[in-house]
């Protein structure tokens, strides 16, 4: 099966997340594609195949005679879509010799070039996009359809290769992905998360994350009589958000820069809450924000009195860069298999978190590559079929760079 077919036929499965979700996966539809995905793992030969009771599909391929020493090679790509818009009754659409212009998708949206520039590079190619009401899926099942491709063909083509461990998890989207991710039962020693954008970048940095929660206590008093007594929660929360600084926010940074993330506030004068998401790629800096916050909150319950502002923080996963980049033979591996395919490689660092940023962190070092989609979370995802099959034939030279081993220089 051709990879475009595979992906119409994976995106046709509603698969998103629920944050609000109490179980694993967090959604019941979440097992529909767990259940395909075994189902077609068997029927290409793959073994030990096997589907977990907290949504999780694992399969190994056995390594080739003579190959079998060899550092054991893991692929990963989940199976969710992001709860941020709809990912239900996904309709497609086939853009064939796309000229690089704009596309009407529908429901009065318009994919143009003017927003996102890298669509002139993509004229010629045959251009997959929403109707405008729903995401594509292409994050991840582009990613899903890719590892699938290039198993078949492994094992269609008598392919030498090292041991092969490929795993497909639910509630990424929801920071869930690693939860209950077997790394013993998965078997290997290193893995790669196919879940970029361009094929040509390799990531191996990316953001140290955390979620900070300030509640706000007022002072209710009359408004008729209020004058040195109340104190209105709702405006302290304001107060608080203004000492931050103004451009350390989302809509003012790029590359390495850290920001605070304000994502949801509510409140009256009784009480109000910030909720916070505060990222950083240096874990110096990261600290400091963490202790920004922190600083704020005491300044509070010195004016306003002890108990009026209280603070969560809660941890999420760190810089993978600290566990992957003592181990130069994987970056390697994906650098030699990128420019084997005829592209530049491109170390870029993400501006977000992977799963892999957790699994790195419990000890199996896991970069991540591209599937060749782009604006994911919302209408204007789109992917080429091209894009597709170039990553695809990565994840084959990738196989053969780990089967070759490291170069004597790394």
């Amino acid at each position: 099966m051709q990879v475009q077919d595979r992906f119409l036929k994976y995106i046709a499965v509603h698969t998103t997340s629920d944050p609000d979700g109490k179980g694993s996966p967090s959604a019941v539809r979440e097992w529909d594609l767990a259940r395909l995905l075994e189902s077609e793992l068997k029927a290409l030969g793959l073994v030990d195949v096997r589907l977990s009771d907290t949504g999780y599909v694992y399969a190994k391929i056995p390594a080739t005679p003579g190959l079998a020493a060899r550092p054991a090679l893991g692929l990963i790509a989940h199976m969710d879509t992001a709860p941020d818009f709809c990912g239900e009754h996904v309709q497609p659409q086939i853009h064939a010799w796309y000229d690089g212009g704009s596309i009407n998708l529908g429901h009065g949206l318009t994919l143009s070039p003017d927003q996102f520039p890298h669509l002139k590079q993509l004229k010629g190619q045959t251009l997959i996009t929403t109707d405008g009401s729903t995401l594509l899926g292409a994050d991840d099942k582009a990613g899903i359809a890719e590892i699938v491709t290039a198993c078949e063909r492994i094992l269609r083509e008598n392919r030498p290769h090292g041991p092969l461990c490929i795993a497909f998890t639910p509630d990424e989207e929801i920071g869930q992905g690693p939860a209950h991710f077997d790394i013993p039962g998965f078997g290997a020693q290193f893995a790669y998360t196919v879940d970029g954008g361009d094929p040509a970048v390799l990531s191996f940095e990316n953001f140290n994350a955390c979620s900070a929660e300030l509640t706000i206590h007022g002072r209710n008093i009359h408004p008729g009589s209020a004058k040195n007594k109340m104190h209105n929660a709702a405006r302290i929360a304001m107060e608080a958000d203004a000492m931050l600084p103004a451009g350390e926010v989302p809509e003012h940074t790029e590359g390495r820069e850290g920001f605070f993330h304000l994502t949801d506030m509510q409140g009256n004068v009784e009480q109000a809450q910030l909720h916070y998401i505060i990222r950083d790629h240096d874990a110096a800096h990261f600290a400091i924000r963490k202790e920004m916050l922190r600083h704020i909150a005491d300044l509070l319950n010195e004016k306003y009195g002890a108990g009026t502002a209280a603070l969560v923080i809660q941890d999420g996963y760190r810089n993978m860069a600290e566990f992957v980049q003592p181990h130069p033979a994987i970056i390697e591996y994906a650098k030699k298999a990128i420019a084997a395919t005829g592209l530049t490689p491109r170390e870029e660092p993400i501006r977000g978190g992977t799963d892999g940023a957790v699994l790195s962190e419990r000890g199996l070092p896991c970069p991540n590559l591209g599937t060749g989609g782009y604006a994911c979370h919302g209408p204007f995802e789109h992917i080429t079929v091209e894009a597709m099959e170039q990553c695809v034939q990565i994840l084959l030279e990738l196989v053969r760079a780990c089967a070759e081993g490291p170069s004597t220089q790394s």
